[in-house]
């Protein structure tokens, strides 16, 4: 049976020195403005420090990432070698992740970290070309931070070697270990070796992701410094009901209404981001979407201007919800849904990060209503149905607007048809026509009695008749019947 660790917060007295870190870790942490520990690291750093397998769940914001980079690093050290040789630097720590984004958010933690340390690190994920990860690889890293996809890549091209891993850490496991990922993981563990320490973490945690991680585990210790599934409690959600086809003008008003300057939006399809993104710009709002179809050099500069200031809308599918890191991200907001209640969790914490405060606005339909009923069975809350104060939906709007000009236009008829009645009922009764008016008598045109005469034959047409029978052999032939001219026939002779 896994042990688990009581849900205790660490006191302010504790610092990262007490746990027998290394001057340099300890270095860079200063560097980093770190002085204390939050409650997951507290509660994970001992415990992989002593070799331990371990099953960490947190709230999303809350520093998993150091929970498990800063202990290896410390594991690490004795094998920290300023050798050139590559052989001097194989593999010894793995770290799978689901997203490009987040591999790459843990590879800048990492790097930070171990600064002034022997220890090399690189990340590798697809979408961008494999040629200077494979130069990296071949010069030899101790930690390698990866998607599988791209990681099976370098397997297959033979440029990585994982047969002296001594850690394998899955950041975000209730994703890894999906269906989808499942095959991807278990070939990569098969090239693992048996004896090895597994670490995994995540924001959430469900019962079915539990006993199947329990299958990759030796006898881990279940680390849970917050309720499963749980929010940030600095994050305040809000609930507003919307009609499907107005989502996109709700997203609009709620940015001017609140004057927002940097938010995420989340959509749960890559055409709607780009879609949504798109109205944005028209509507004088600065915005960019990123998703699976964009390549990675476009999706790390519009992360890179969102950071910046540059962009005030980040609209985003769920390819970006995990890792995201924006200090200070004041909102989020979900035009969408998401199908997985879990993703909810992982959407909202991109703010109300490290204790700090955040809005978590969502817009649902009459369509959306079994998702919002699985989100609140998730997190346990029940969400007050709101309606959007001051929107009015464009074409409602205009609907109401026709409606009114119609309106103003019957009254218009009906006063001139009243005022034409009156002026007949006024004027003199000989001029008064009583069904025919002396206006149309007076524009009635005049017909050319030339048009009412019956149709007579021409006497060419009758003369070209004679001349053509005339000219006509007879003899052996029957008689042919007689063909009139034109229309009116042959007068008789």
């Amino acid at each position: 049976m896994p042990e688990q660790l009581p849900e205790t917060a660490t006191t302010p007295v504790v610092r990262f020195e007490d746990f027998g870190l290394s001057p340099d870790i300890l270095k860079a942490l200063s560097a980093q403005g770190y002085i204390h520990p939050t409650p997951i690291q507290a509660q994970a750093i001992p415990v992989v420090l002593q070799g331990r397998d371990v099953m960490g769940a947190a709230q999303t914001g809350t520093g998993k990432t150091a929970g498990f980079s800063l202990p290896i690093i410390q594991l690490l050290l004795a094998h920290a070698s300023s050798s050139m040789s590559p052989a001097r630097h194989p593999v010894r720590a793995l770290i799978l992740t689901p997203t490009r984004e987040l591999a790459d958010q843990v590879a800048e933690n990492v790097k930070a970290y171990s600064r002034f340390t022997s220890l090399r690190s690189t990340v590798v994920f697809g979408g961008v070309d494999m040629t200077p990860q494979t130069t990296t690889l071949r010069a030899g890293v101790e930690i390698v931070i990866a998607t599988p996809g791209r990681l099976l890549d370098h397997v297959q091209q033979k440029t990585v070697n994982l047969s002296q891993t001594q850690i394998l850490v899955m950041d975000e496991a209730d994703r890894m270990l999906d269906m989808g990922f499942l095959p991807d993981l278990q070939r990569i563990i098969n090239l693992l070796p048996k004896q090895r320490q597994n670490l995994m973490f995540s924001a959430t945690f469900s019962q079915e992701i539990k006993k199947l991680a329990g299958s990759f585990l030796n006898n881990p210790v279940t680390i849970e410094v917050a309720r499963s599934n749980a929010t940030a409690d600095g994050v305040t959600q809000t609930i507003y009901k919307v009609d499907e086809d107005s989502k996109s003008e709700a997203v609009a008003h709620i940015i001017r209404q609140r004057q927002l300057k940097q938010v995420i939006v989340f959509s749960n399809t890559k055409i709607g981001a780009s879609k949504l993104a798109r109205q944005l710009e028209n509507d004088g709002v600065k915005a960019s979407a990123i998703h699976g179809d964009k390549t990675q050099g476009e999706r790390m500069a519009a992360l890179e201007a969102f950071k910046q200031g540059q962009l005030e809308v980040l609209v985003a599918t769920d390819v970006a919800a995990r890792g995201l890191d924006i200090a200070e991200l004041p909102c989020v907001i979900n035009i969408d849904l998401p199908y997985n209640a879990e993703d909810y969790v992982h959407r909202i914490g991109r703010t109300g990060r490290a204790g700090a405060s955040g809005d978590a606005i969502s817009l649902f339909s009459d369509k959306d209503e079994r998702l919002l009923v699985d989100i609140e069975k998730l997190i346990k809350v029940k969400f007050v149905r709101s309606e959007l104060v001051g929107f009015v939906p464009r074409q409602r709007a205009e609907r109401g607007e026709r409606g009114e000009r119609g309106e103003r236009g019957a009254r218009t008829e009906r006063t001139a048809e009243r005022g034409d009645r009156t002026e007949r009922a006024d004027a003199p009764r000989e001029t008064q026509s009583y069904g025919r008016s002396s206006a149309g008598a007076s524009r009635k045109e005049k017909i050319d009695p030339w048009f009412l005469k019956p149709y007579e034959p021409s006497i060419s047409a009758v003369d070209s008749h004679a001349v053509v029978a005339a000219a006509t052999p007879s003899a052996g032939k029957p008689p042919k019947h007689k063909v009139a001219a034109l229309l009116g026939g042959v007068p008789k002779r």
